[in-house]
């Protein structure tokens, strides 16, 4: 299997920042990722993506900002 194979699925995954990203579902999840249930082709998850993370900055940088 290749990450660059068009049937391979992939699951989103964000971590504690709330960046988010899309990961092969045959390779464990890494530390410090979680799965957050949306899982399909590549476009598929992106499109999420895209339409959940609307602030790119980090969960950091929202906090001092006061948002």
């Amino acid at each position: 299997m290749s990450i660059d194979n068009t049937d391979t699925a992939f699951d989103v995954v964000v971590n504690d920042q709330g960046q988010y990203s899309i990961w092969p579902t045959y390779r464990a999840v890494p530390a410090g990722w979680e799965a957050v249930g949306v899982q399909g082709e590549r476009q598929v998850c992106l499109d999420h993506i895209a339409k959940v993370w609307t602030d790119l900055r980090t969960k950091r940088l929202r906090e001092a900002m006061g948002d």
